[in-house]
């Protein structure tokens, strides 16, 4: 009566007997082979015990008549123990108040309910187990054993079945709950695996993007442009769409070699010793952007998130105040953290926004930007000042040197 290793095997049968207590009962049943060998195992136990007691009744012709028809009976209902455990647990626990030939039946019948029913069922038909106990006493005393001795036997036989049963179940329940957990914890690793991915994904083609459409607005708003201007635009279009699908092509590699042996190439990630060229890149394309860099060597892990929150904030800032002045400032040491704070005056500050370069923006930047601090050990803040400033300010943790 251990559970099965075949998941769908398993939560077949026990789940609804052993968990919800319904079982479906009346409906068909449909054994697998493990379920044939235990109801054969089952069978076969309780023609042993019916047997066994056969070989020591004794009495009136008409009552050893009774008896053999009523075990054979009690044994062939062992098959039924699937469809109506409590009804068969009931009927046979009854019957063998007077009959001793349905014990076998009886104890086979009061498992089968101790595993698949809940304890306020199981507990009910135990305790009429053992207060049939009374009239079998008086009805039909064992001269062989003695009243007392037989009555505390038939006692013991109960209880024991009652408590291996409970203790099949509460293993079966314990397994369920420890696959329940395990399923839980490999869905869970999944959606955080997911997240991360979109996560990476946003904030990489996030700036991309932005930086095209900021080059393809500023060519529509000045279509006069002199031709060495439109080719530089041309130029950084074209360079910002090869780098945007390349970063594409490897999200999407990551995305369908994540189950297999074979290994993604992935470019280098970005570090902090890469921010002067990612500012750079944004005063190549318009973008006021001073840069104030004062932390060391800072260590790849936290280097890395803090190049992708001031690439977000970037992108933040050309999509909400386009043509601002933006201030970048990192800060940090080893033992103290590192920090970084972007900031840039808002557009009712700064003066109106110029039509075709704003780019729209859901949000999503800003709620990347607080989970990836928050997995990373750190905080982030966000939001406007008094002064008119908007400020994206970040801290990650950064070890002390051994």
């Amino acid at each position: 009566m251990t559970p099965t290793s075949e998941p769908h095997q398993e939560y077949r049968w026990v789940l609804p007997s052993v968990l919800l207590g319904d079982g479906g009962a009346g409906g068909p049943v449909r054994r697998s082979t493990r379920d044939w060998i235990v109801d054969i195992a089952m069978f076969l136990l309780a023609c042993g015990l019916t047997l066994m007691t056969a070989l020591e009744i004794d009495g009136p012709t008409p009552l050893v008549a009774a008896e053999q028809v009523v075990g054979v009976i009690s044994c062939l209902s062992v098959w039924l123990r699937r469809r109506w455990p409590v009804g068969l647990a009931l009927v046979t626990t009854v019957a063998s108040g007077y009959f001793e030939m349905v014990g076998g039946a009886s104890v086979v019948a009061l498992f089968t309910v101790a595993v698949h029913r809940p304890f306020k069922i199981s507990g009910t038909i135990a305790g009429l187990g053992l207060l049939v106990i009374v009239p079998f006493y008086f009805l039909r005393p064992d001269v062989d054993l003695g009243g007392p001795t037989y009555a505390i036997l038939a006692l013991a036989i109960v209880l024991t079945t009652f408590a291996w049963g409970i203790v099949v179940r509460a293993r079966r329940q314990l397994i369920w709950s420890l696959r329940q957990r395990a399923d839980g914890a490999a869905e869970e690793a999944k959606r955080l695996e997911r997240e991360r991915i979109a996560r990476e994904m946003h904030d990489v083609l996030a700036h991309r993007l932005s930086m095209l459409s900021l080059h393809a607005g500023a060519l529509e708003f000045r279509p006069g442009a002199p031709p060495d201007e439109v080719a530089r635009a041309a130029g950084a279009i074209r360079a910002s769409a090869h780098l945007a699908l390349q970063d594409l092509r490897e999200v999407i590699g990551v995305l369908r070699h994540h189950d297999a042996d074979a290994d993604v190439p992935d470019r280098p990630q970005p570090t902090l010793a890469d921010l002067p060229a990612l500012v750079a890149e944004c005063e190549q394309a318009g973008m006021d952007v001073s840069l104030r860099l004062k932390a060391g060597e800072v260590p790849e892990k936290p280097g890395r998130n803090l190049y992708r929150i001031v690439q977000e904030a970037l992108t933040n800032a050309r999509k909400h105040a386009a043509g601002a002045p933006v201030t970048v400032t990192v800060t940090g040491g080893p033992g103290e953290g590192v920090s970084a704070e972007v900031r840039n005056w808002l557009p009712a500050r700064h003066g109106p926004r110029i039509p075709g370069v704003q780019i729209p923006g859901a949000g999503a930047g800003l709620i990347g930007l607080t989970e990836r601090a928050a997995l990373a050990g750190g905080r982030l803040e966000h939001g406007p000042t008094p002064e008119g400033e908007y400020v994206v300010r970040a801290w990650l943790p950064w070890p002390a040197r051994t």
